[in-house]
């Protein structure tokens, strides 16, 4: 069983990696991107019968610094 948890920086938290990356975009000629918000993918390889629940409880104490970054699980 696998787990997928998304990672971001939440909403109104300066992104100065995804604010460099579309600079980039813009000088490589790319001139529709107004923003970019970069995150990060984290998939588990989990033992039989690991509960979401297990996951969540994960990300609250290591995988994402809940002051400033919000998750997702996905379950797969």
């Amino acid at each position: 069983m696998k787990a997928r948890v998304h990672v971001m920086l939440k909403n109104g938290v300066l992104d100065p990696q995804g604010e460099a990356v579309r600079h980039a975009l813009g000088s490589l000629g790319f001139d529709g991107v107004e923003g970019v918000r970069q995150g990060k993918v984290i998939e588990l390889d989990l033992a039989d019968g690991t509960s979401e629940d297990t996951v969540k409880e994960m990300c609250e104490k290591l995988l994402a610094n809940t002051v400033i970054e919000s998750y997702s699980v996905e379950m797969v």
